[in-house]
């Protein structure tokens, strides 16, 4: 088999991971975090504008403090994307430095969730998450691995994240290679960001909100190419 079909076969099982992640996604844990579909539209708007002024007074501190919070214990679906796009819109030469400090606070807040399920065990899983739920997540992360983890750092929300980071820890990966997962889907999902509101401004903007998800995924399916290419080159080389 060549690199090229190699590299494709990849592709394929990445685009498994994808369909195995998304189906019933909808189901949220309960009494872990507070979910941002609880908050009232109208409060919902105030929150997200506080949020901006936030960021705009503390820059890339203030980002990543946010992303601490969405990553462990305050789910605020999508808020980091908008917020790198708005801040690089702004302060366009910025734009690696915002991505770079949210993927370094998305990293230490899913860092918290994965130390939880670490210690807390299979039981403190299990009354948050349906049963049912916690199968259907296993059976993807027992068959992919990190790149499960990888995947679903890329896809935003509704991709069940914390789930797969509680599971991780539970299952007693790793917490450099967890971490490195990480960080590589969070830095690839924020750097395209703001390098699009970078390129594109306010038109990056109004195309992200409308196909944040398909940007996502092709995302995932280029680097799954690219790794793919690359351990056909290693192979070889050590032939």
């Amino acid at each position: 088999m060549t690199a090229t079909a190699r590299a494709m076969e990849r592709s394929v099982v990445w685009s498994a991971i994808l369909v195995e992640t998304f189906e019933g996604m909808n189901a949220q844990p309960r009494g872990l975090i507070l979910p941002a579909s609880h908050i009232p539209h109208t409060n919902m708007e105030q929150l997200v504008a506080g949020l901006q002024q936030f960021a705009e007074r503390f820059g890339g501190v203030g980002m990543a403090v946010i992303a601490f919070l969405d990553s462990s214990f305050v789910s605020m679906p999508n808020v980091n994307d908008l917020l790198i796009v708005w801040q690089t819109i702004e302060h366009p030469t910025r734009w690696w430095y915002y991505a770079g400090m949210t993927t370094v606070g998305s990293v230490v807040g899913s860092m918290v969730i994965y130390w939880i399920g670490r210690r807390s065990g299979e039981a403190f899983l299990l009354k948050r998450f349906k049963p049912q739920r916690i199968d259907r997540v296993r059976g993807v992360f027992q068959r992919y691995g990190l790149w499960a983890i990888l995947a679903v750092a890329i896809i935003p929300p509704p991709a069940p994240y914390k789930i797969f980071v509680l599971l991780a820890g539970v299952g007693g990966v790793g917490p450099g290679a967890f971490a490195l997962a990480v960080t590589i889907g969070r830095g690839v999902r924020y750097g395209l960001e703001g390098w699009l509101a970078r390129v594109y401004g306010q038109a990056a903007a109004a195309f992200l909100r409308d196909n944040l998800t398909i940007v996502s995924v092709w995302a995932v399916g280029g680097l799954a190419v690219a790794a793919s290419v690359f351990v056909v080159w290693r192979r070889r080389r050590s032939a």
